[in-house]
């Protein structure tokens, strides 16, 4: 009796920071709703400004071409224009930036190849270094895996129309959305943050981030705000929110974009996201008591507050998803009938999260049913990755310091693309955690779920315990993929 209260007390728990965090799309919809007319409007050229453009990056061999390519293609004047390679390699990525830098310095291009004798800061390291010297009075930010417009600098500089604002941030597009059903749900994912969540933080007045790439500061601003600090895996969200305690103001541009390369491996998408889950621990650990002390509306230090700790709610979801199978045998043994009838309000969150997704489709799409189609896959997924976002959340909490892990980019944009053909360097590297074989050992105590659900024909509880069993499954399935394919390289 007194385990079936413990289990009844810690899955109410989990609930109710489930339904917190999840109702929060209701919010956004109010919000997206109210200030729906707060469109950022452009003012003149700044063509007589010089721009620094900086490409950080770290072992990008199949990449880099592509990126610096499509950077001295932009539509700027050559003269203004100052290109920086912030290149923190090890492998032959080295050779072949330095033989692209000097192809593009012979055709005139003001291009430095810059070079560290180590990895201090990570990124942030490269991307401090690279301020000592920039001459520009802006500063445009591409990671490797993007592909700039040729009219990115003239669609973001017209937005800087006082001396208030610090940064002109673009949404990011997807390269390769239709390659797999892997980048497909990555896709319908990132679009809720930018689509709606940016969007309407921006337009509503509240704090926004600068999403590492496909963005331009103004360097007065990263100055003012501190430069950029390697305390977190997260530098760009840690900058951001000091530049606006400061006052600084953000613009966001729905409607322009940058297209990139999803992650198209699953390991790969699992170490980018545990440092994005970590990093924003780690940030809020840091500036939560600077946002409260902050001379900043209560509306504002709310919405950065649900920001900065959004995360908290995966720890929640596992523990929810571990909780079930024991609870179809407590409710059917037990007199707890009631309970489990005020339980049903949690579908709330669920409608809330739907809801949220749905209208970050329909804003951008034509083709939005059969992209939201694809919601079970996505939140299946999403629960399937609670285990890797957990030790996440756990090491942030913990101040646990680890390295900043790069995202390896394969180069795969269409479907005839094949992340096995050839001899990838990085797809040989790409690691498989340990907490991969809990994850295949969690699909299979999910199965028993599944299996009780049935039968006890607890109906409502199916559907639940289906997508954690399929979210478990797919996620370690997949990462155990990564193994099948290092032996086949090996074989070629």
């Amino acid at each position: 009796m007194i385990f079936d209260e413990i289990v009844l007390f810690a899955y109410i728990i989990s609930l109710s920071i489930i339904l917190v965090f999840g109702s929060h799309g209701f919010i956004m919809m109010f919000y997206h709703h109210k200030y729906r007319k707060n469109i950022p409007r452009p003012g003149a050229d700044k063509e007589e400004e010089i721009v620094t453009i900086q490409l950080p990056m770290y072992n990008e061999m199949y990449v880099v071409e592509r990126l610096i390519d499509s950077v001295c293609e932009i539509d700027y004047p050559k003269d203004k224009l100052e290109i920086q390679v912030l290149d923190d390699s090890t492998d032959e990525t080295v050779d072949v930036v330095a033989k692209l830098v000097k192809a593009k310095q012979d055709l005139g291009f003001d291009i430095q190849h810059v070079r560290r004798t180590n990895r201090e800061g990570f990124k942030a390291g490269a991307l401090k270094e690279g301020m000592k010297s920039a001459k520009g009075k802006y500063i445009a930010i591409f990671d490797a895996d993007f592909i700039p417009r040729k009219d990115f600098l003239r669609n973001t500089l017209r937005y800087f129309t006082t001396d208030k604002i610090g940064l002109v941030q673009t949404r990011w597009e997807h390269l390769n959305e239709d390659y797999s059903i892997l980048t497909k749900i990555q896709a319908l994912a990132l679009n809720g943050h930018f689509v709606i969540e940016q969007t309407v933080r921006n337009k509503s007045g509240f704090f926004i981030q600068f999403n590492g790439t496909g963005g331009v500061w103004l360097k007065e601003c990263i100055e003012d705000a501190g430069n950029w600090n390697a305390d977190t895996l997260t530098e760009d969200l840690d900058l951001s929110y000091r530049a606006q305690l400061r006052g600084w103001k953000f613009v966001y541009l729905r409607d322009f974009t940058t297209p990139a390369e999803l992650p198209a491996e699953m390991n790969a998408l699992k170490a980018q996201q545990f440092r994005w889950t970590k990093g924003a621990i780690e940030t809020s650990k840091k500036l939560l008591p600077l946002v409260w002390k902050g001379n900043i509306p209560l509306r504002v230090k709310l919405q950065a507050t649900f920001n900065l700790t959004n995360n908290l709610v995966f720890p929640f979801t596992l523990l929810a998803g571990i909780l079930n199978v024991p609870l179809i045998f407590i409710k059917n043994a037990g007199p707890y009938w009631n309970f489990f009838n005020f339980m049903a309000i949690f579908i709330v969150a669920f409608i809330s999260t739907f809801l949220f997704y749905l209208f970050a489709q329909k804003d951008v799409h034509h083709d939005w049913r059969k992209k939201i189609a694809l919601f079970p896959l996505f939140m299946a997924g999403s629960m399937g990755f609670t285990l890797n976002n957990t030790r996440a959340v756990v090491e942030g909490l913990m101040s646990r310091k680890s390295e900043f892990v790069r995202t390896p980019k394969f180069k795969v944009e269409k479907k005839s693309d094949q992340l096995s053909s050839g001899k990838n360097i990085y797809l040989a590297k790409t690691k498989i955690q340990p907490s991969t074989y809990i994850e295949l050992l969690l699909a299979a105590y999910c199965l028993i779920g599944v299996g009780a659900a049935v039968y006890f024909m607890e109906i409502a509880a199916i559907p639940f315990q289906l997508m954690f069993f399929f979210g478990f499954a797919t996620v370690s399935l997949m990462s155990l993929r990564q193994a099948y394919l290092k032996r086949k390289q090996l074989a070629e």
